[in-house]
């Protein structure tokens, strides 16, 4: 049997091939990688050139661009590859002196496929080092990083541990695999599986279909130590990643005693995964306390943080008695909780039990908010004593905290699942809030300030403070500010920015320019480029480009998946990575004082716009 080759090309195939099928090539298509065509060939599948714009009459060499190969099974495409090359894999081939290296530089990159196809060229795709089991070669790392980013959009956990388990253990196409080829599957499998865990381990740790899988699966591995004792280094990766307990792992299924006593000498110690689960548990996160209907404090504080601390708090930052203090939930719709001193306010999601709103103790209404403004003066007088630097960098230094324990895999949740998978999204979403947070802080503060003297420093005092953010590369916070005296009921205030020195103008004027959104951001998107890592960056925006990305093409083709539009996604949500990374040591947190640090930790915010509007006009009313 042969294969019908659009060209002049003839080859034998393998007697597994079934009757009737053949592979299409048309062009000169590239047919130097025969061992994965053969491997596709061994099941019976059919390859046809994918044209998009009909047969080419030129006798041209096609760019890589255009060459795509589409895999068939029972009438219906599975698998859609296009052939890239490797500009760092031609190099090696062109020192190597080409030949047999020049076959391995053309790779085939997933444009759609089905799920289980798209896992299985992404094995077959994999190659592993001799000594150390990763892979080599960006095309394959890409691929690899791209699937375990976005298998969420396509796959459930659940089906992705069923499926590895299946390519693990099962022995593949009608022939015989020798002991080498059986034993080079488990241990992709395996690496897939360290690189999972590595990458995805805090939204992970608690599911249960991980748990029995990894369980299953060191099982396997450890019954496969007798006949591949290579495997043993692969079975420590992945307890190491994972943090597994000996104890759920060590029992009688396993005939092996060899290989009990080595998860012995293997197991990590018993209280791993306690001391991991107790940190989480003490993670900082942001609360709003509402002091009136339309105004609340913006709180750092900590997951288990109970309504006694919590109002301890609002008293030192209202210089009132914590015993004439409650706190009142309002639950949708209308709910109203009044919590006890040792009540949780956050649930084990890290959500709080409702809107929280602090009150008098001692008044008939429980939810009648505090109307006393009588501080408005001192407060600003605070707010001007502060260090702009000091601010800058707390403000910085609490971004920071958030930003770097996010996870790039909460962009993807966030664009797809943003409702359904909102425990996903915690850091991302805590950063868009302190945005906010901080946009309306700028207004409140400006418009409560009840003289145009201090009205003009405190406005020259925020300049200051986002050329630090700036400095600091502290993106989000910069925009903020500067949205801040940007929004209409401060920029109205003509007779205040009148007051404004010309140099401190100049400054501003420099710094809206960045934040220019003509020719879709270029200006920050070029100052972005040139700021070295570490770095936060203005997250709105990139949400904005993901969800330009997300709407404007379609996840699925005829029910296969979109991987080219995953792709995308998932170079965007890798940006969250290159911003975290400090190889050159440019570390982005400093020290700030302490007072600045609780002025910062618990700002007083207005988040009513007809309110602000209010005091804007009372401030400078109109002419």
């Amino acid at each position: 049997m042969s294969w019908d080759c659009g060209l002049r090309y003839m080859f034998s195939v393998s007697p597994a091939l079934q009757h009737g099928s053949k592979c299409i090539l048309h062009e000169k298509e590239d047919l130097s990688r025969l061992e994965m065509v053969q491997r596709l060939a061994k099941d019976g599948c059919r390859f046809l050139q994918n044209h998009s714009k009909g047969p080419e009459r030129t006798s041209e060499p096609q760019s890589d661009e255009a060459v795509r190969l589409c895999l068939r099974e029972r009438g219906h495409d599975v698998l859609i590859l296009q052939r890239v090359s490797s500009e760092q894999s031609a190099l090696s081939a062109t020192v190597k002196g080409g030949g047999r290296e020049e076959t391995r530089n053309r790779r085939y990159m997933v444009v759609s496929g089905t799920p289980e196809k798209i896992l299985e060229h992404l094995l077959n795709d994999l190659t592993l080092d001799d000594d150390r089991g990763t892979t080599q070669g960006k095309e394959s790392d890409t691929l690899l990083d791209d699937f375990l980013l976005t298998y969420p959009v396509f796959m459930s956990t659940s089906d992705l541990c069923q499926a590895l388990l299946g390519h693990y253990c099962t022995k593949r196409h009608r022939g015989k695999e020798d002991r080498k080829e059986v034993l080079e599957r488990k241990q992709k499998v395996l690496h897939l599986v360290s690189q999972w865990m590595f990458l995805c381990k805090d939204f992970l740790r608690e599911d249960e279909h991980v748990k029995l899988f990894i369980k299953t699966l060191c099982r396997y591995v450890l019954d496969d130590l007798y006949e591949h004792p290579a495997l043993e280094k692969d079975v420590m990766e992945v307890q190491k990643v994972y943090q597994l307990h000996r104890r759920h792992l060590v029992d009688d299924y396993s005939p092996q005693r060899k290989s009990r006593a080595l998860f012995h000498q293997l197991s990590v110690k018993e209280n791993g995964l306690q001391s991991r689960g107790a940190h989480r548990e003490t993670k900082e996160v942001m609360c709003h306390v509402y002091i009136t209907m339309d105004s609340y404090i913006s709180m750092r504080t900590h997951a288990e943080v109970v309504a006694q601390q919590l109002l301890q708090t609002v008293a030192e930052r209202m210089d009132v008695l914590h015993g004439e203090l409650v706190l009142v939930a309002v639950t949708y719709p209308g709910g109203r909780l009044l919590l006890q001193p040792q009540d949780r306010i956050f649930s084990s999601s890290l959500r709080p039990v409702g809107r929280l709103h602090v009150c008098r103790k001692d008044l008939g209404e429980v939810l009648n908010p505090f109307t006393d403004n009588s501080e408005q003066q001192q407060r600003t007088a605070r707010m001007l004593s502060l260090n702009t630097w000091d601010v800058a960098v707390a403000l910085t230094d609490t971004e920071w905290t958030i930003f770097d324990s996010m996870h790039e895999q909460e962009l993807v949740y966030f664009t797809f699942s943003r409702h359904a998978s909102s425990q996903h999204t915690l850091a991302l979403e805590l950063l868009l809030q302190r945005c906010n947070d901080v946009q309306l802080w700028v207004m409140t503060e400006v418009l409560l300030c009840p003289t145009l003297c201090q009205r003009v420093q405190l406005i020259k005092k925020f300049i200051k403070i986002a050329a630090h953010c700036k400095a600091q590369r502290n993106l989000n916070c910069f925009f903020a500010i500067i949205m801040g005296l940007n929004a209409a009921a401060v920029s109205r205030l003509s007779q205040t920015w009148e007051k404004i020195p010309g140099k401190f103008k100049k400054l501003f004027s420099e710094l809206e320019t960045v934040t220019d959104p003509s020719l879709n951001h270029k200006a920050y998107r070029d100052s972005f480029k040139k700021m070295k890592a570490p770095k936060i960056p203005f997250l709105p925006l990139l949400l904005k480009d993901i969800t330009f990305i997300h709407e404007g093409n379609k996840t699925f083709h005829d029910n296969l998946v979109n991987f080219e539009k995953l792709h995308m996604i998932a170079d965007m949500a890798r940006l969250i990575r290159q911003c975290q990374k400090d190889h050159m040591g440019n570390g982005i947190t400093q020290k700030s004082s302490s007072e600045v640090r609780a002025y910062i930790d618990n700002l007083h915010i207005i988040d009513n716009q007809q309110t602000l509007f209010e005091l804007s006009h009372r401030l400078e009313p109109r002419a």
